[in-house]
């Protein structure tokens, strides 16, 4: 433990002794309210996580596991201990004891207990602007770097007040943005401890073998991927069936027919994702890597399939050459191997804004929601279940789960809305759309981006298309006040300047103290 405190750099050190005390403000300072239309009760997802970000910089994302009872990634619980006096709720771990040595970590004031007393709403009052927040946020809107349009909302998580909107109600392109309204509408049509199974069936005639794509584009045929479905468990599991039946040949064919109509992206062939297909191990990738774009083959159900053979032969069971078929009701299920909970899968999601497990979260919500699991019957069932939890769906269009389809609009009043009840303590069901969002300065898209005052407290959704630049999240305040932010920038002629931009009005949100 010692060693790795001693391994955090000069910059985390200067976002540690600036963290802790905007969280102590706040527990000193904040009066009790709760989010519009919800009555007094724990609110679970607190500041002190939201501050406490920082604790994962010594901390890969892919690492971050189930949320504890505060909202807050497993993986902060365990790396906070590493950072003295940097702590949010719930972390566990050694207590400070002043005699013990001065290397043991200190628990910083936590927001719990005033988050505990919340529960006044602005109820039906209009919004108003906070003084100072609208002369600060429109002089670095006016950037031109920020392109010909821009829209943006800054409402305050705790009471539901808008602080600042322009352009409100205006549809521009969200590109990744998206990914936000995926994953709340994931989370609400499936819950969060769902899962996605592959399963590997046997014929009634005794020799068919088929492999049955469950959806779960995290399976992986790779070795020391622990955490995911693991293809080979599946081949030791079906070989293990087939030899108690005395089956040492089977006839090979795999089932990808959860989905429905064109497994290829509008965009066509492209890099940032495969052909949206129920049946794929590790995203199709041609290489070893886990996120990002690169090249796919280009039939990831047979290549899954072929890899499945291969493990089976290794394991005495010959195989024939696989081909497309679709098991019947009267299959019996030889071996099966299930994704993590759809929190985690989500939180990979948002984390490095994996555009294949959007598509299939896409494609589930709709099979959840009685839609036909294709890219129009996705879009829908998001669409429905946003306007169940009451989002602002006007100009609103959903087109695809990732965001890579130009078509689609969303509206800053609508990212907004989408925060707010993913922060909503009545829903906890939704929280892993908050957990998962890239932290400045430390992981996922927003790695490389902030240095000083939003490094750590930050949380936020990147989007970038050619022209197109949206960054949506949460952000605590120098005075300990949280609040969601949404801005989309369109036209911009310059990516990086256009990122530049956006990263300072939302470090401008972070070194205010707003009111």
């Amino acid at each position: 433990m010692a060693r790795a405190a001693r391994a955090v750099g000069p910059r985390l050190a200067r976002c540690a002794r600036s963290a802790a005390p905007r969280v102590g403000r706040f527990a000193r300072t904040a009066t009790p309210r709760t989010l519009r239309g919800v009555g007094p009760r724990t609110w679970r997802y607190p500041v002190g996580a939201l501050a406490a970000g920082l604790a994962l910089a010594t901390a890969a994302a892919t690492a971050a596991g189930p949320w504890d009872s505060t909202g807050q990634r497993t993986a902060e619980r365990h790396r906070a201990v590493t950072l003295g006096g940097v702590r949010g709720t719930d972390h566990g771990g050694v207590a400070a004891d002043p005699g013990a040595g001065a290397g043991l970590p200190r628990p910083a004031i936590s927001a719990d207990p005033v988050l505990r007393a919340l529960g006044r709403t602005t109820g039906g009052k209009q919004a108003r602007t906070g003084p100072g927040v609208s002369d600060l946020l429109e002089r670095l809107l006016s950037d031109p770097a920020l392109g010909s349009r821009q829209t943006a909302s800054v409402v305050d998580l705790t009471t539901g007040e808008r602080l600042y909107g322009t352009g409100l109600d205006t549809p521009l392109t969200p590109a990744s943005t998206t990914k936000i309204a995926t994953a709340v509408a994931a989370l609400a049509a499936l819950g969060p401890d769902h899962r996605l199974t592959t399963r590997a069936v046997l014929e009634p005639e005794g020799d068919g073998l088929v492999l049955v794509g469950g959806g779960d584009p995290t399976l992986t045929a790779r070795p020391g991927r622990r955490g995911l479905a693991d293809l080979r468990t599946l081949a030791d599991r079906t070989a293990e069936a087939l030899l108690d039946r005395d089956l040492r040949k089977v006839a090979l064919s795999y089932d990808a027919s959860l989905y429905a109509g064109d497994a290829e992206h509008p965009i066509g062939v492209n890099d940032n994702l495969a052909e949206v297909t129920a049946l794929m191990v590790d995203e199709a990738r041609t290489d070893d890597s886990v996120s990002g774009p690169v090249h796919r083959v280009p039939d990831p159900a047979e290549q899954a399939t072929l890899a499945f053979a291969a493990l089976l032969a290794e394991r005495g069971v010959e195989t024939t050459s696989p081909s497309e078929s679709r098991a019947t009701k009267r299959a019996v299920t030889l071996a099966s191997v299930s994704s993590p909970p759809l929190s985690t899968l989500v939180e990979r999601m948002m984390t490095h804004s994996d555009n294949d497990l959007a598509e299939a979260l896409a494609r589930h919500t709709a099979l959840a929601s009685g839609k036909r699991a294709d890219f129009a019957g996705a879009s829908a069932a998001i669409e429905r279940r946003l306007g169940e939890l009451g989002v602002a769906l006007e100009g609103v269009r959903v087109r695809d789960g990732s965001g890579l389809d130009r078509s689609g609009r969303v509206t800053a009043r609508a990212l907004t809305d989408l925060l707010v009840v993913a922060a909503d303590p009545a829903r906890p069901d939704l929280r892993p759309a908050l957990t998962g969002l890239p932290v400045a300065g430390f992981t996922g898209t927003l790695a490389g981006r902030y240095a000083d005052a939003g490094a750590g407290v930050v949380r936020a959704k990147t989007g970038t298309l050619s022209g197109v630049d949206t960054l949506s999240g949460t952000v605590v305040t120098r005075d300990g006040r949280a609040l969601a932010f949404a801005f989309l920038a369109d036209g911009t002629a310059n990516a990086a300047e256009a990122r530049t931009a956006l990263d300072s009005l939302v470090t401008a949100l972070a070194d205010c103290g707003c009111r």
